[in-house]
């Protein structure tokens, strides 16, 4: 019996695709690729604030540096 994928809401969706942004602005930053993506998953929770309160993924990414 084939398992059904999970669907995620579009508000899901929507933070996940603003973190892979984030993501590029770190890599621009001077992280790896490989950097950025443990540095968010290891703040998921400060990057969820940003995200809700608004801040562009560059933004975000600015302050993540800082």
């Amino acid at each position: 019996m084939a398992k059904k994928k999970e669907e995620l809401d579009p508000e899901t969706l929507e933070l996940i695709n603003w973190c892979i942004e984030v993501e590029g602005f770190l890599v621009k930053g001077g992280a790896t690729q490989e950097e950025a993506q443990e540095h968010i998953e290891e703040q998921v929770e400060w990057f969820t604030d940003q995200f809700y309160e608004g801040l562009t993924p560059e933004e975000a990414a600015k302050e993540a540096l800082a």
